[in-house]
């Protein structure tokens, strides 16, 4: 148990006797206090309709199960990433937050895994290992703003489009990530980048408690003055730790009405100009906090060039026009192919930066990622060189591939102690990746991961005196991301994670999204 009373410490001194006699007894499964079970065992052996049955009557109604004979399975059980997807062999999808334990406690009680989520975005292999019951959070996606006009508590299942949305329509805003069909909680728990950085900093530096399931089936409140140790962990590592039911975060007053974006369509002649100005822009973090964002991709565009990939730039800045385009002058002198613009509401600035529901698809993906200072235009010539190379040798390939460029004001994330919380990466600017939705049916897997390891080396030559630094959110479980390179290189920082996994998750059962320990 995780808080034990007076009267309980004051027996502790029995307990390695009475287990003596527990352990070697034939008492049922249901005769022994869970406090004397030292790990979970089963009681029998169960069939997955026998889940459903079993578990089914302890839950709320409006609750549900699925299994893989269910219509709706591919649904329920759809990923972004299918290249390595774990095995999903129940899904359970909870009413209210207080299910959440009874699901666990039953999985502990039957030694099956447990896998939560709330919009399946992971980009990481490591949930390839994962086979059991997976805790569905869609249905917990209820969002209160308190009186105060402080902070929002947001289920556990909520979107970053429903929360974006509400809170507009309210007139507050908070730090989300970019795209709005993944969920609030997930990010957060990594740190979360987002248009709102410069101002406000990640999504987890907002978060002031969290309702937390234990990997025991416990519930307890995390925030300053309740489990303050794991509070520190929740913010960048907190996948690791338990299963977030809801949480608080900090909101901000609408001060803005519109958001304009600026969309630039350019040949790949101007990738020097492009990236010097956007070095000179960005300037090693002092980038405006009203540009909320900068997004660019390199990938194939029939309509422009059938064997040169394109460079497409999307800027948002959360001001009008006026202001706006001051900013941008650099790039409007560089002459694009085509150019997009306009002034739109905050929750609407997904769309046109490519954001949006639209562009969150299911796909095998072969990723590499890397964090990056400042762009290394040499380099980014060679992976660019690269890409045309590969797209020209494995068109079906290349015309499923894409880098992709993240860049954010990030001011306000600077402004936070680094070690204050678990997440490492503040010193860094940028988010790069490689990314190819490998085609069905196809042997290109190995040609994509090693396009995508090629990528990787170049952007680690490109900055020798940095060690590679890699975002926990977009981690994918390739062998060359080290566990410094995610959680950080100061030892004492996995070090204290570390301890805190023996005290939270002393059975490890939460390994599935790059874990700490793997096992």
């Amino acid at each position: 148990m995780t808080n034990l009373s007076t009267f309980a410490r004051g027996i502790l001194c029995g307990i390695a006797l009475l287990r003596t006699f527990v352990e070697g007894s034939p008492l049922s499964h249901d005769a022994v206090p869970r406090y004397f079970r030292n790990t979970p065992f089963t009681r029998r052996e169960i069939s997955v309709s026998g889940i459903e049955q079993e578990l089914g009557p302890l839950l709320s109604p409006g609750s549900a199960i699925f299994l893989p004979s269910d219509p709706e399975w591919s649904d329920v059980n759809e990923r972004w990433n299918t290249l390595e997807p774990p095995d999903i062999e129940v899904v359970v999808q909870p009413a209210k937050e207080s299910d959440v334990p009874k699901i666990v406690r039953f999985c502990n009680d039957h030694s099956l895994e447990f896998l939560a989520v709330n919009r399946g975005h992971g980009f990481t292999t490591s949930l390839g290992a994962f086979k059991g019951v997976q805790i569905d959070l869609k249905q917990l996606t209820d969002i209160t703003i308190d009186k105060s006009g402080k902070y929002a508590l947001f289920q556990g299942g909520v979107r970053a489009k429903e929360v974006m949305a509400t809170l507009w329509d309210h007139g507050y805003v908070t730090a989300t990530g970019s795209a709005e069909c993944v969920g609030i909680a997930g990010p957060a728990l990594g740190g979360g980048h987002g248009r709102y950085e410069g101002l406000y900093g990640l999504v987890s530096d907002n978060i002031i408690h969290l309702n937390l399931v234990l990997a025991d089936g416990s519930m307890i409140s995390v925030n300053e003055t309740s489990h303050s140790d794991l509070l520190w962990a929740m913010k960048g590592a907190g996948h690791n730790f338990g299963i977030v039911t809801s949480l608080k975060l900090k909101i901000y007053p609408k001060k803005i009405d519109t958001w304009h974006y600026h969309n630039y369509f350019w040949t790949q002649d101007k990738l020097e100009t492009v990236l010097g100005e956007l070095n000179k822009l960005q300037d090693n973090g002092k980038s405006p906090v009203l540009l909320g964002a900068s997004y660019g991709q390199i990938y194939i565009n029939q309509s422009i060039s059938k064997t040169q990939a394109m460079l497409w730039w999307t800027f948002a800045y959360a001001g009008p026009a006026s202001e706006a385009e001051k900013v941008l002058r650099p790039f409007n002198k560089i002459s694009a192919v085509h150019e997009e613009m306009g002034d739109v509401s905050y929750p609407e600035i997904v769309n046109p930066q490519n954001t949006g529901m639209a562009s969150c698809g299911s796909a095998p993906y072969a990723i590499s990622t890397i964090l990056l200072q400042t762009y290394n235009i040499t380099t980014e010539r060679k992976v660019y060189d690269l890409f045309n190379k590969n797209a020209a040798l494995y068109p079906e390939l290349g015309e499923a591939s894409r880098l992709f460029y993240e860049g954010y004001a990030v001011k306000g994330m600077q402004a936070v102690d680094p070690a204050s919380t678990a997440y490492p990466h503040r010193d860094e600017n940028h988010l790069v990746f490689y990314s190819a939705a490998v085609p069905e049916g196809s042997n290109l897997r190995a040609t994509a991961e090693t396009w995508a390891k090629d990528s990787w080396d170049l952007w680690t030559a490109g900055q020798p005196t940095r060690k590679p630094a890699i975002y926990v959110n977009y981690a994918t479980g390739n062998k060359y991301e080290s566990l410094e390179s995610i959680y950080g290189y100061e030892s004492w920082r996995l070090d204290r994670l570390r301890g805190l996994k023996k005290k939270y998750d002393p059975h490890n059962r939460f390994r599935f999204y790059v874990p700490i320990v793997s096992k």
